[in-house]
C-alpha cells in the first residue's frame, strides 16, 4: 500500500529522559525510582543503569543535529522532574528548568516541533519515600511541577503530554513489580493507576492556564489489541477481559467518566478508592490522545486470576528482537476503535518501532532488517487509518536512538540511530534512512 499524506502531518522520533540524559547526578538533579530500582542488584537484565545512557544532557546538540539530518519535524521528550523538584515539590531547582529552556529553544531555532512529556515513569525517590503514586499528595506534587514547566515554556512548546503510559506504570511498577519501584500488589497498582489518571486531569488546566492560545493537551496510552488465541467462546471472553484491563480501564475514564463495570467486577475488592469528583477531572476533555503501539496481545481463557486469561506466542508471524510479534494491522485496528469508540479530537502516534539488535558491517552499514521490515509493514496503517477518517496528526518513531531499555537495560536496540556507547557517537541505521526519505517525499511509494 502506498499514499500521500497529509501536508501537515508531523513528522518525528520519541525518547525519554531516563532513558538518554544521564547526568543523573549533576546540576542539582535529585534521585529518581529509577535511579535506585536500577541501582539494585538483580533488576536490571544486564546488571546496567542509567547513569550515563546517551548523555544527551550534555549532547543533547548531537541529538538535534540527529534530528535534523533524518529530517524530522518533530521531537517528542520528557523532562526529568527531579532535575526541576529535586524533591518532588517545594524547592525549585532553576538550573534544571533552564536547561530544558535551552534545549527547547535549541529545538525551535533547528525548525523542531517539540512535544513535552511531563511523567515519563521517573518519579522523584523523595516522594517515592511518602508513598509515591499510592500517595494522592503526589498529585498535588505533580500540578505544582507542572505549573512551573508550564509557566517557563508554555509559550514555546505547543505539544504537551501529561502522563506516558499509565498502564505500565502502574501494573509493571505496581503489580508485577518489573519496573520502578518494583511493588508487587494489584489493589496498590489499580489505586496508583487512578492516582496517575487524577494526576492529567489537574495537570492540564493548569497547562492551559500557562500555555499560548492553540496550545495541545493530552495523555499518552499503550493501547494493544487483545485477540482470542482460536475462535473457543472461552477465548473469546478471555480476550475481551484482558481489553478490558489493559485498553477500556483507561479509555473509559478519560472519555467516558467511568470505569467499566466488567472489568470492575473482576477486580472486586482492588478496585481503587475515589472522591467525588474524581472521575469527572479525570475526564477533563483532552486535546489529542497519545497512542503507543507495538504489538497485539493473543489472549486465551486461564485460570489466573483476576482476568482468568493469559496471552500466548503468535507462531508462524514475524517477531522483533525483544520477541515481541510484528503485526502491523494492529495498529489499523486500535486507531479505528479509539476512533469509533471514543472520538478523540486528534490521535498521534506517539510510540511506534522496534527491537533489532544489529550492529555495524565491515563497512559501517548497520542493517537493521527488522526495524526495517516492521516500519515497512506498519506505515502504511497510517493510510489506512487517515483513509478511514481517523484524525490522525502525526507519528513519532520510537526512538531517536538507542537508549537505555528500562528492565532490559541496553540489552535491547530500539534505535532509529545506532548508539556507540563508549564514544557516543549516534549512527544513523538503514531504517533510518528509509524514514528519512519517507519524511523528505511525505509519502509511501513502495512497502
Amino acid at each position: 500500500m502506498a499514499g500521500q499524506f497529509p501536508a501537515d502531518f508531523l513528522w518525528g522520533a520519541a525518547t525519554s529522559a531516563y532513558q538518554v540524559e544521564g547526568a543523573v547526578r549533576v546540576d542539582g538533579r535529585g534521585e529518581t525510582i529509577w535511579d535506585r530500582f536500577s541501582h539494585t542488584s538483580g533488576h536490571i537484565h544486564d546488571g546496567s543503569t542509567g547513569d550515563v545512557a546517551c548523555d544527551s544532557y550534555h549532547r543533547y546538540p548531537d541529538d538535534i543535529a540527529l534530528l535534523k539530518q533524518l529530517g524530522c519535524r518533530a521531537y517528542r521528550f520528557s523532562t526529568a522532574w527531579a532535575r526541576i523538584y529535586p524533591d518532588g515539590y517545594g524547592r525549585l531547582n532553576h538550573v534544571g528548568l533552564d536547561h530544558y529552556e535551552r534545549f527547547v529553544d535549541a529545538l525551535l531555532a533547528a525548525n523542531i516541533t517539540p512535544m513535552l512529556t511531563l511523567y515519563h515513569w521517573d518519579l522523584p525517590q523523595a516522594l517515592q519515600d511518602k508513598g509515591g503514586w499510592l500517595n494522592r499528595d503526589t498529585i498535588s506534587a505533580f500540578a505544582e511541577y507542572t505549573d512551573a514547566v508550564a509557566r517557563r515554556l508554555g509559550d514555546r512548546v505547543p505539544f504537551w503530554a501529561t502522563i506516558n503510559e499509565p498502564w505500565v506504570a502502574a501494573h509493571l511498577g505496581h503489580v508485577l513489580g518489573t519496573h520502578a519501584p518494583g511493588i508487587r500488589n494489584l489493589k496498590t497498582g489499580l489505586q496508583v493507576a487512578h492516582h496517575l489518571l487524577l494526576a492529567h486531569g489537574e495537570a492540564t488546566p493548569v497547562i492551559r492556564a500557562n500555555a499560548a492560545p492553540g496550545t495541545q493537551v493530552g495523555i499518552v496510552l499503550n493501547l494493544t489489541p487483545c485477540d482470542p488465541a482460536t475462535d473457543r467462546e472461552e477465548d473469546i471472553r478471555a480476550a475481551a477481559r484482558q481489553d478490558g484491563a489493559l485498553n477500556r480501564w483507561y479509555l473509559d475514564p478519560l472519555f467516558r467518566g467511568q470505569y467499566p463495570d466488567d472489568v470492575m467486577e473482576l477486580y472486586a475488592g482492588a478496585v481503587p478508592e475515589t472522591q467525588t469528583m474524581d472521575m469527572a477531572k479525570i475526564a477533563t476533555p483532552c486535546d489529542f490522545l497519545g497512542v503507543n503501539y507495538y504489538t497485539r496481545s493473543l489472549v486465551h481463557d486461564a485460570s489466573v486470576p483476576p482476568l482468568m486469561a493469559a496471552t500466548v506466542e503468535a507462531t508462524n508471524a514475524p517477531h522483533t528482537a525483544i520477541g515481541w510479534e510484528s503485526y502491523p494491522d494492529g495498529l489499523y485496528e486500535i486507531l479505528l476503535r479509539v476512533h469509533r469508540d471514543y472520538n478523540p479530537p486528534a490521535i498521534y502516534i506517539t510510540e511506534n518501532g522496534a527491537a533489532d539488535n544489529a550492529g555495524p558491517d565491515r563497512d559501517g552499514t548497520i542493517n537493521d532488517r527488522v526495524r526495517l521490515d516492521y516500519l515497512r509493514g506498519h506505515l502504511p496503517q497510517l493510510n489506512r487509518a487517515i483513509d478511514a477518517g481517523v484524525p490522525l496528526r502525526g507519528y513519532f518513531a520510537w526512538s531517536l536512538m538507542d537508549n537505555f531499555e528500562w528492565a532490559e537495560g541496553y540489552a535491547m536496540r530500539f534505535g532509529l540511530a545506532y548508539m556507540d556507547y563508549s564514544s557516543g557517537e549516534r549512527i544513523p541505521k538503514e531504517s533510518a534512512h528509509w524514514y528519512t526519505r519517507v519524511i523528505a517525499e511525505n509519502e509511501l511509494r513502495e512497502v
